[in-house]
């Protein structure tokens, strides 16, 4: 457990193991506890390190005009002051697009990109009618009054969620903050990542659920055809969660990856908007 300052937030992040270092940058309505199968199970080869996003977990709340760029700059600041440079980081969901963000705005603090079952935004991975349900589906879940307000996307997971990670995910669910929720599916809705893929010169891994409904296997090959020399790993039983649906499987292909490609120091950081 660690706490750093970052732009005025203290942001808490996890970290288990030694090695090159992983971070792993959680989705919406999500904390850094949602990797607990990739803390355990990496740890043996890794430093790996899961953060609370701001606004999320043991982090502090978030200003009201955060935007995609404070999430990136704040990640990096975690990077930095934990000295992980240059990292493998991983992305799951919106963390994927947090990710992207980094990537375009510190690429030598980054070593490899891992994005899984992710969005170049919505706005740049899903049509504009899909986007407008979305906005009004997370408009109507957060006008619940408190003691009904569920945080729960639908079509997370291929079938039932995992047993054993079912207490898990309930104690984040209910640990899940609306205001940061409201900000997060604004940012994503609006996010279009789409003119940074093919700029992307670090090894970069796509890791995806068969059978993910929210990010269907066709922004999975936009991501592959996009950055240059995209590796995909697509789960069978899998959906949007597949690190929790198929953890060995998930946790395997980020090992084999990550031995294949360490980070290389000495990146430049520059602008990678192309």
């Amino acid at each position: 457990m660690g706490v750093v300052r970052a732009n005025g937030l203290e942001i808490a992040y996890e970290r288990e193991g030694k090695g090159a270092p992983l971070v792993l940058v959680h989705g919406a309505a999500e904390d850094g506890r949602i990797w607990r199968p990739q803390l355990a199970g990496l740890a043996d080869e890794f430093k790996v390190v899961a953060w609370d996003e701001p606004g999320a977990g043991r982090s502090s709340d978030l200003p009201a005009d955060f935007a995609l760029a404070d999430y990136a700059d704040c990640l990096a600041a975690l990077i930095e002051v934990v000295e992980l440079a240059p990292a493998h980081v991983a992305g799951l969901s919106w963390g994927g697009t947090v990710v992207l963000e980094l990537y375009r705005r510190h690429p030598g603090l980054v070593g490899t990109l891992i994005l899984a079952d992710t969005y170049a935004g919505w706005k740049g991975s899903l049509p504009a009618d899909e986007v407008r349900a979305r906005v009004e589906g997370a408009r109507q879940m957060l006008a619940a009054p408190p003691a009904e307000f569920d945080p729960t996307f639908p079509g997370l997971f291929a079938g039932d969620p995992p047993v054993e990670f079912v207490p898990l995910l309930d104690e984040v669910a209910g640990d899940v903050r609306p205001d940061t929720l409201r900000i997060q599916l604004s940012l994503m809705a609006e996010a279009d990542e789409r003119d940074l893929l093919p700029h992307i010169a670090a090894p970069t891994l796509l890791i995806w659920g068969e059978e993910d409904a929210r990010s269907p296997l066709t922004i999975a090959r936009q991501f592959e055809r996009e950055i240059p020399d995209a590796g995909l790993v697509v789960l069978p039983g899998a959906g949007h969660v597949s690190h929790l649906e198929r953890p060995d499987a998930f946790n395997h292909a980020v090992r084999e990856f990550c031995r294949a490609h360490p980070p290389v120091s000495g990146r430049v950081d520059r602008d990678s908007r192309g």
